[in-house]
């Protein structure tokens, strides 16, 4: 075995091998409804009717299922998922336009109109070559990410290693700003049609201590807002 195939097994084996369902029974469930909504945003602001969209790393298949209700009747619905466990959760949402399947979406011949990709990027040990593959493999991306990296999280000093899965905690093992991914879509060739910022509605106290200062100082200066005190992601649309 390749030291390059020992390192990217390293990384998958958290998902792989239940490490991470133990961690999050639900698969971050809880997080489905407000993601969907962000992508059905982004779809209505691009005036774009995909009749097959398709999600890499779709964990519990809850986000496609939501989807589903807000979408036409005519168009079909695919989950790809690495994780067996999360597979399982995914299989009981099945109907006839919504599939799941146990496979790595760049090993498969399928192509689709909207491929979605929601807080997969920063999990993933190449995430290079994963946009690289999923580039010509439909019509329209959308792609969700947190922006990990902002003053706030670089002064403290357990913050991003805190989101390591050395640490066993979300697993993050790359850390952008806008500007970076922005970028690395633009070094791979990617058109970018349109993007926005996303402030997910927090559970925590700690994290809602700063709920209040993101929301007083961002309508007046946005990416100021999120460089100095983070906790928002990105949700890009592209092809």
């Amino acid at each position: 075995m390749s030291f390059y195939l020992e390192v990217q097994l390293k990384f998958q084996e958290i998902y792989t091998s239940g490490k991470y369902l133990e961690r999050y029974p639900n698969w971050h469930i809880e997080h489905s409804p407000w993601k969907a909504r962000q992508i059905m945003k982004m779809i209505e602001r691009s005036g774009i009717r995909p009749k097959t969209i398709c999600e890499v790393g779709c964990g519990a298949g809850e986000i496609l299922r939501l989807l589903q209700e807000e979408m036409s009747d005519e168009c079909s619905f695919w989950g790809y998922e690495i994780s067996p466990q999360a597979f399982e959760l995914a299989k009981i949402r099945e109907n006839e336009s919504l599939h799941f399947k146990l496979a790595d979406f760049r090993k498969e011949d399928s192509f689709f109109d909207l491929v979605l990709s929601i807080d997969v990027i920063e999990h993933l040990e190449d995430c290079f070559s994963f946009l690289r593959d999923l580039k010509s493999r439909s019509h329209y991306k959308i792609i969700h990410l947190g922006l990990d990296l902002s003053v706030q999280s670089i002064l403290r000093p357990n913050a991003l290693l805190g989101f390591r899965s050395t640490m066993g905690h979300v697993g993050h093992v790359h850390y952008f700003t806008k500007g970076m991914f922005l970028a690395m879509l633009e070094d791979l060739g990617y058109e970018v049609l349109d993007y926005f910022y996303t402030l997910r509605p927090d559970y925590t106290f700690k994290r809602n201590i700063l709920q209040l200062p993101r929301t007083l100082f961002f309508p007046i200066h946005k990416d100021f807002t999120v460089r100095v005190l983070g906790g928002y992601g990105l949700l890009v649309m592209a092809k």
